[in-house]
């Protein structure tokens, strides 16, 4: 559900961007990617908030009897009866610092790779192309910033029983990595990775070829290879 929300955001955002800045480098590809990736945190932190205490729920050392949350939407509002708006923004400064550059490295990797791969709207074999690009952007966002999702689900996960480990980014990354070495910092990268491939070569393969579809025919003519695929930023 939340992700609905981001993506149009995300897309929308990057596109106005570019637009904004005037010219398409791959630094102005970088820059409207992180602007994008910035401004979608307000949905994407208390989503994953949910998402962290949603799962962590019946399971392992938060064991319960009974469940506290019914569902996602009861489980934002029982936090914001408890703890206000800081409860349901716990973790924002270690979300905006991993969505500002992942999302600029996200959409630079894209670009660089449609242009490299020559994707054109005429090419027969676009989709496998726009595939491959969308999916390498995401590991490369991924491993760009794996590690401060890590301290950031940990930040959202804290405190679930009422206990209160970490004092903040600093303090979380200091303990977590005395009590369990550096390895800690790449925990579950081989899962997101697996996962990440085929959502994000869907993602943009998706939104690629609607595009395509959606401008006038004069408009498609027009498009050379690269400015053609990166036209997600059209939007």
């Amino acid at each position: 559900m939340g992700l609905t929300f981001i993506n149009a955001l995300v897309f929308g955002v990057q596109g106005n961007t570019i637009r904004a800045l005037g010219k398409d480098t791959p630094l102005n590809q970088f820059l409207a990617g992180s602007a994008a990736g910035a401004i979608q945190c307000v949905i994407c932190c208390p989503m994953e908030l949910a998402k962290t205490r949603m799962q962590l729920q019946g399971t392992g050392e938060y064991n319960l009897k009974s469940k506290n949350y019914k569902n996602s939407l009861d489980c934002l509002l029982k936090i914001y009866q408890k703890e206000g708006l800081r409860g349901i923004n716990r973790g924002m400064v270690s979300t905006f610092l991993r969505e500002t550059p992942s999302f600029g490295f996200y959409f630079l990797t894209y670009d660089s790779l449609t242009r490299y791969l020559g994707c054109e709207v005429e090419d027969s074999y676009i989709i496998p192309k726009l595939l491959l690009a969308g999916g390498m952007s995401g590991i490369v966002s991924w491993l760009s910033t794996y590690p401060v999702d890590v301290i950031k689900s940990r930040l959202q996960a804290d405190g679930v029983r009422g206990v209160v480990q970490y004092n903040g980014i600093l303090d979380c990354v200091r303990k977590s990595y005395r009590e369990e070495g550096w390895r800690v910092f790449t925990r579950g990268l081989t899962s997101t990775l697996l996962r990440a491939f085929p959502v994000n070569a869907a993602t943009f393969a998706t939104v690629t070829v609607f595009l395509m579809y959606m401008r006038s025919e004069k408009n498609l003519r027009e498009c050379e290879a690269g400015p053609a695929i990166q036209q997600p930023s059209s939007l």
